[in-house]
C-alpha cells in the first residue's frame, strides 16, 4: 500500500478527480480480497487437518507408552517417513487387544471388531471417522501415496486378517497345537511387520520372510506373557498394561497353552487354577512353547547371516504368492539395483521386535520358565540400549 498512497497523495488536491481515482484504485484491492478467500479457506482446512493429525499422534503415542512400551521404545528405529504409520498400526493393535477388557460379552466384542473393520475401510478410502487411530492412519496413508506418486498401496486384507484373528481373544478358544499358535502369531504380529514394511515401502520377499519369523516369535511370546492374565483375569476394564496377544478381562479363566503340549507335559487346567506356577508339568509346557518362539528368532538370525554371506536364505517362504506377498515391479524398479542386503539394511528398524522378544525369552529362562513371575510383565530397561546396538550392527 505505500506505493498506492504515493500515487494518491498528489491527486488529493484535484477535487472530484481525486475521488474518481480513489475509486478506481480501490477496485483491485476488493477483487484481490475476494479471489484470495478460497485460498484462505483452504489454508484453514489444511491447518485444521494438521492440528487433528497432531492431536491423534499425541493420543496414539500415549496409548503405546502406557500399554505397549516396547513398541513405543522401538518406534525410534523405524524410518522417520514410516514412523507415523507404525505408531498408528501399533495403536490399532493395542485398541484391538483391549476389546475383551472393555466389553461385557463376546457379542459386544464382535460389534467392536466390526466397528474396526468398517473404520479401516473408510480410512483407506480417505474418509476416516473422528477416531484418533483412524485419523493418524489416514494421514500416514495419504503421505505414503504422495511419496510414491500413488504407486504404493496398503493391503486392506492384512488389516482384515489382524482384526479377524482377534476374535479368538473374545472367547478364549483353546489352541489345538503349536501350529495353531503360530498361525495366530502370523496373522497378528507378523502381519503388523508386513504392514510396516509396506509403508517404507519395501517390496522384498526376503524382508517379508524374515518378518514372518520375527512376528511368529513375538506372537508366541505374547501368548505366553498373557497366560497368567487369562487364567486369572482381573476385574473388567483394568487392562494389563501390555499389548500382548491375550485379553486380561475375560470373565472365565482359561489356560491358553496348546492342548497337545499340555497333554504331553501332563498339565491339567484345573490344577493350574488351584496351584498356579506349581501345577505339575506347567513349566515343561511353557518351555516347549518358548522353545518354538526361540527357534523362529534363531531362524531369522541365520537368514541374516546367509544374506550377509551372499548365499541363499536356506528355505522357501511359506507364504510367498499369497495375498499381500506379490509386488509391484515398477515400485521395486524405483529403488534401482538394490541387493537383498541393501533391502534388509533399509528395513532393519522394522525387525527390532526381535530384540524385545529375545530379552523377554531370556528373562523367562532366567526365571526357570515360571510364567507367573511378575517380572515378566515389566518392560525391560535394557531394551533401548540393546535395540540401539542391534540397529547399529544390523544384527540381533
Amino acid at each position: 500500500m505505500p506505493f498506492f498512497k504515493g500515487l494518491l497523495r498528489p491527486l488529493q488536491a484535484g477535487g472530484q478527480a481525486c475521488q474518481f481515482y480513489k475509486r478506481r484504485l480501490r477496485i483491485p484491492n476488493r477483487r484481490q480480497f475476494s479471489l484470495s478467500a478460497p485460498f484462505a479457506a483452504a489454508h484453514i482446512v489444511t491447518g485444521a487437518a494438521e492440528a487433528e493429525a497432531k492431536s491423534a499422534r499425541k493420543y496414539c503415542d500415549g496409548l503405546l507408552a502406557k500399554y505397549d512400551r516396547p513398541s513405543y521404545t522401538l518406534s525410534t528405529f523405524v524410518p522417520a517417513h514410516a514412523r507415523t504409520f507404525y505408531i498408528a498400526i501399533r495403536a490399532l493393535n493395542v485398541s484391538l487387544s483391549m476389546i475383551p477388557d472393555t466389553t461385557t460379552s463376546p457379542t459386544i466384542g464382535l460389534m467392536r471388531l466390526q466397528f474396526w473393520r468398517d473404520t479401516i475401510t473408510k480410512t483407506l478410502a480417505g474418509s476416516p471417522p473422528k477416531e484418533p487411530v483412524a485419523i493418524l492412519l489416514a494421514s500416514a496413508v495419504e503421505d505414503l501415496r504422495s511419496r510414491t506418486q500413488d504407486r504404493a498401496r496398503i493391503n486392506k486384507g492384512w488389516f482384515t486378517r489382524l482384526i479377524n484373528a482377534r476374535e479368538r481373544t473374545l472367547t478364549n478358544d483353546p489352541y489345538p497345537n503349536l501350529a495353531s499358535i503360530e498361525s495366530y502369531a502370523e496373522n497378528t504380529y507378523s502381519t503388523l511387520l508386513y504392514l510396516t514394511l509396506s509403508a517404507l515401502p519395501m517390496t522384498s520377499v526376503t524382508a517379508d520372510h524374515i518378518a514372518s519369523h520375527i512376528g511368529k516369535a513375538a506372537g508366541i511370546a505374547a501368548v505366553l506373557k498373557g497366560l497368567p492374565l487369562v487364567a486369572f483375569p482381573p476385574p473388567p476394564s483394568q487392562h494389563s498394561g501390555q499389548a500382548g496377544g491375550m485379553p486380561s478381562g475375560a470373565k472365565q479363566g482359561a489356560v491358553m497353552l496348546p492342548l497337545d503340549v499340555m497333554a504331553q507335559a501332563g498339565v491339567k487346567e484345573e490344577e493350574v487354577f488351584r496351584k498356579g506356577a506349581e501345577a505339575p508339568g506347567l513349566r515343561d509346557a511353557v518351555f516347549s512353547v518358548a522353545t518354538r518362539a526361540s527357534d523362529h528368532l534363531i531362524t531369522a538370525q541365520q537368514m541374516l547371516a546367509n544374506i550377509r554371506s551372499g548365499v541363499d536364505v536356506g528355505h522357501e517362504f511359506e507364504h510367498q504368492g499369497e495375498e499381500g506377498h506379490t509386488y509391484d515391479n515398477d515400485l521395486a524398479a524405483g529403488r534401482g539395483h538394490e541387493t537383498p542386503m541393501d533391502e534388509i539394511n533399509r528395513a532393519f528398524g522394522v525387525f527390532l521386535p526381535a530384540v524385545a522378544t529375545r530379552l523377554w525369552l531370556n528373562e523367562l529362562e532366567r526365571l526357570d520358565f515360571d510364567i507367573f513371575k511378575p517380572e515378566l510383565l515389566r518392560s525391560d530397561w535394557r531394551l533401548p540400549w540393546k535395540a540401539y546396538w542391534a540397529f547399529k550392527r544390523k544384527t540381533f
